[in-house]
């Protein structure tokens, strides 16, 4: 059983020494643990870094793609090398390494799939209070969307089997992590969350560039989110919202016109007009949205049978020529 540990990098030279010095290099139930690196773009030594300090493997991206893209070409990378299970971790140590045991621990036995870590979220003083507001309602969100339990969402510490490797896609280029939940969820893969430590903050986090950014940006994974994946409920609330109002404005018309008050409230027929006319688009693009939910579920499992079976043959071309 290979256990490879992947860790997505950008500029992190400095802090990449202290987090491979915390990495195991045995695991209770592996064969055998190797490290992976994805150096994103980076502008600094990265990838030379890794490399003096015995990384066995080191992908270099010639420009800098996003986390989500480093994530993935990761998973690419760790698979292509024989991976069984693939734990995922930050470079800039904020997940205590000592818990990869207990990440892979609920693969090994059986009971999950994918392994989401729990960070104490409540008591990460470097975590600001509207942070951890929108760390909860991302997690809410995850869940409704996924029919998970994740108590973390957000949380980059995570382990999977090979198999949940192959079927994980990410179009989101800010972050692949909840998305990658609800994918997991959608697909009857078997999720569960373990709690986890964590460490003190080294740096300030790239992804958050101030609160007005990160709230913007994790309000709007979340509006996607259920855009994507819940399109019917999603465009029916919009959908509903303009069908009320313009009911609303034809009902205040009509009692008006009952009550011989009706000149002179012309604008209230033309709001419930225009509001009921583009309730009833919105109604329809909810069909349609739905439709083109269910044809990108069946690619992601085309997609994920040709993975397995390019990777199958990939594994024997390995086994053929070792013999």
């Amino acid at each position: 059983m290979k256990l490879i540990i992947q860790i997505p990098c950008f500029n992190e030279a400095e802090s990449l020494p202290v987090t491979l010095a915390e990495l195991p290099r045995k695991v209770e139930g592996c064969s055998s643990v190797e490290w992976l690196v994805i150096d994103d773009g980076s502008s600094d030594s990265t990838a030379a870094v890794a490399r003096s300090l015995g990384v066995d493997h080191v992908v270099r991206l010639p420009v800098n793609r996003g986390l989500a893209t480093a994530f993935m070409t990761g998973l690419d990378t760790a698979l292509a090398a024989g991976a069984d299970i693939i734990v995922n971790t930050d470079a800039d140590n904020q997940y205590d390494a000592r818990d990869i045991a207990a990440l892979v621990l609920p693969i090994l036995n059986g009971e999950a799939e994918l392994v989401v870590g729990e960070r104490p979220i409540s008591e990460t003083d470097h975590f600001s209070w509207i942070k951890k507001r929108l760390q909860r309602i991302g997690s809410w969100a995850v869940r409704f969307a996924s029919g998970t339990q994740v108590a973390d969402a957000p949380s980059g510490f995570r382990a999977m089997t090979r198999d949940v490797a192959t079927r994980l896609n990410v179009f989101n280029s800010y972050t692949y992590t909840l998305e990658t939940i609800i994918q997991a969820g959608r697909s009857n893969i078997r999720v569960t969350s373990v709690p986890i430590r964590t460490n003190p903050d080294m740096r300030p986090s790239r992804l958050v560039k101030g609160i007005a950014n990160y709230v913007t940006r994790s309000m709007s994974t979340i509006v996607r989110i259920f855009a994507t994946y819940k399109p019917l409920m999603f465009f029916w609330l919009i959908s509903s919202l303009f069908m009320l109002i313009g009911l609303g404005a034809g009902a205040r018309y009509l009692v008006l016109r009952l009550l011989g008050q009706g000149e002179g409230h012309i604008q209230s027929v033309i709001l419930a007009a225009a509001c009921v006319t583009i309730g009833l688009l919105i109604f329809v693009l909810g069909f349609l949205a739905d439709l083109l939910a269910v044809n990108r579920r069946l690619l992601e499992r085309i997609e994920w049978r040709l993975r397995r079976l390019e990777l199958g043959n990939r594994d024997r071309d390995v086994r053929e020529r070792k013999a």
